[in-house]
């Protein structure tokens, strides 16, 4: 635009100026003015695009806010429900963290995907926390982890002590089978005299607890039934059709591990799911304030160009006349 206003001016002024000033004046102009021309559709170019990448990136938080939202609301109901299947066995067997055993193994649940906040990275903290409460020289700690970035960092500094990881966890819906299946195979592939399972408990959208719930072989619970623990009088009770109390106890066991790794797997999924739409809520915020200071500085970067041109018009004319 600016080059054909100072050719149209160019040739109306051509018959009252000698030829060589024409052309001397016209060459400066075009010389000077195609370095700054290209640099300022350049920025201008450069800001444009970035306004659309981070647009882009908009849409994709919001949706993945939205698929959270459906998520939550089909894993919420569940998971309150399950909190009643081991509440019983917190009763009967109780849950004592501060018992004091020889082989722990400490089961650390956590999520298969990110951008879902610090859940995982709390779950792994605590993890270490309780491993180095629980080392020592007649002491044995071991990891059983579900769940993909549990592992990615656990097996950094810990990979020898790994006896079991399970992934995937979550590519199907939940189920008490699925779960059930996963438990068994944990027991048949750890010894251990207590279970330590951490898992995320679900509180709200923005709040999650850091939990931890302690499943102890039959041995230890009837170590410390005689040893008048915590545990409680387990002669009370009246067992029926034949099975002795070791055989019940081990089936107590096995069913109540089940149970509180079905309810710490449901918590941590609402858990994630919550985290990962305050995430992405954050993250749509984010991107729109990014988008309001890019928004500005393309308007700026627009009229500082315009001014520009309109500046070069008016001098290059005034010259010509000149």
């Amino acid at each position: 635009m600016a080059m054909a206003a100072l050719r149209r001016e160019g040739r109306r002024l051509a018959p009252l100026i000698s030829p060589q000033p024409i052309t001397a004046a016209r060459s400066s102009l075009i010389s000077e003015e195609q370095v700054p021309v290209g640099v300022r559709s350049i920025s201008t170019q450069v800001v444009r695009n970035r306004m659309k990448s981070v647009k882009n990136i908009q849409k994709i938080t919001k949706a993945m806010k939205m698929v959270a939202a459906s998520k939550l609301r089909a894993i919420q109901t569940r998971a309150e429900n399950s909190r009643g299947l081991w509440q019983p066995f917190t009763a009967l067997l109780g849950d004592t963290p501060s018992v004091d055993v020889k082989k722990n193994v400490i089961i650390t649940v956590s999520s298969d995907k990110g951008l879902c906040g610090g859940i995982n990275s709390t779950a792994v903290k605590v993890s270490r926390a309780l491993h180095k409460l629980n080392s020592g020289p007649d002491k044995e700690s071991k990891y059983a982890i579900l769940g993909e970035k549990a592992k990615a960092q656990l097996v950094r500094d810990s990979k020898k002590e790994i006896v079991i990881s399970i992934t995937e966890l979550q590519k199907n819906p939940l189920n008490y089978t699925q779960v059930s299946v996963l438990a068994d195979d944990t027991l048949k592939n750890v010894e251990y005299d207590a279970l330590r399972i951490i898992f995320n408990k679900f509180n709200s959208v923005v709040s999650f607890l850091p939990t931890l719930s302690t499943v102890l072989s039959p041995e230890i619970v009837e170590r410390e039934a005689e040893a008048g623990g915590k545990i409680g009088d387990l002669d009370s009770y009246e067992i029926e059709g034949g099975e002795t109390k070791s055989e019940v106890l081990q089936n107590l066991v096995e069913f109540q591990f089940s149970c509180v790794l079905f309810n710490a797997v449901l918590e941590n999924a609402c858990s994630e799911q919550g985290a990962r739409m305050s995430a992405m809520d954050s993250s749509s915020r984010n991107a729109g304030d990014m988008l309001d200071r890019l928004t500005l500085t393309y308007n700026r970067t627009r009229q500082a160009s315009i001014t520009t041109e309109l500046i070069e018009i008016i001098s290059g004319a005034a010259a010509l006349e000149g």
